[in-house]
């Protein structure tokens, strides 16, 4: 696989998609989780290398505000929704509160079943309004997880990228991987389903990621087979 060559081309085909897009005032909303460590960011940074800023934009919130923490829950993300022609990768998303909240007891019992109770209906809505909603979950196994972990740890340009929350994650891995699989089973809607992508290969993920994309929209002077094929054992939709 010649990864430069690949990215290439998928990234000039994104920049194909963007500007259709744009041009056909579409609201896309494409959300990354997954574990710490599993590829989000960077897959992210991949994708939006090359495309125009003005209408494409990556949304990573910081910890809520005392304010914020007041609000309706939804209402911070909500804020950060597209505009028409504009494409939001969100560098986790609401999912926060069945993941990362639920695991680490952020969030109480009772949130989160509401949580599970709100989500499929509100996505079911946004999708209604015009918002193209893409989730992708990106799995990491947990020894390449410890791996990428030692390498931020010794890497001077990954500094401050190891947090007590990354070490912590660890011990609760278990957890984290129940948490997992109830919010694919609760909210894997067909409106808005669940993609794993296995990301211990990072180029794979990343040039699999695009692919999908690209797959699964309809723009002018698509080139199939500059997009190539996904690769099965990387991508799995979530029966």
């Amino acid at each position: 696989m010649d990864y430069e060559r690949e990215k290439y081309l998928l990234q000039v085909e994104l920049r194909k998609w963007q500007r259709y897009a744009s041009e056909q005032d579409a609201k896309n909303i494409i959300i990354f989780e997954g574990r710490d460590g599993a590829g989000k960011s960077s897959t992210i940074k991949t994708i939006t290398e090359h495309l125009n800023p003005r209408t494409a934009r990556v949304v990573a919130l910081p910890k809520p505000t005392e304010e914020e923490r007041q609000q309706w829950y939804w209402q911070r993300y909500i804020n950060q929704f597209p505009r028409r022609g504009e494409v939001c990768f969100f560098d986790r998303s609401w999912y926060n509160r069945c993941l990362i909240e639920r695991v680490f007891l952020w969030a109480t019992q009772q949130q989160v079943m509401e949580f599970y109770s709100e989500c499929p209906q509100l996505e079911k809505m946004w999708t209604r309004a015009g918002y193209q909603i893409t989730k992708f979950y990106l799995s990491v196994s947990r020894e390449e997880q410890s791996r990428r972990f030692m390498e931020r740890q010794f890497d001077p340009l990954k500094l401050g990228k190891l947090t007590d929350v990354d070490i912590l994650g660890q011990a609760r891995w278990d957890d984290y991987t129940r948490a997992k699989r109830q919010m694919m089973a609760l909210t894997n809607i067909k409106a808005a389903p669940w993609i794993e992508i296995k990301s211990d290969d990072k180029h794979k993920a990343r040039l699999n990621v695009m692919r999908y994309i690209l797959l699964n929209q309809d723009y002018k002077d698509r080139d199939i087979e500059a997009i190539g094929h996904i690769d099965t054992a990387v991508v799995k939709p979530c029966n």
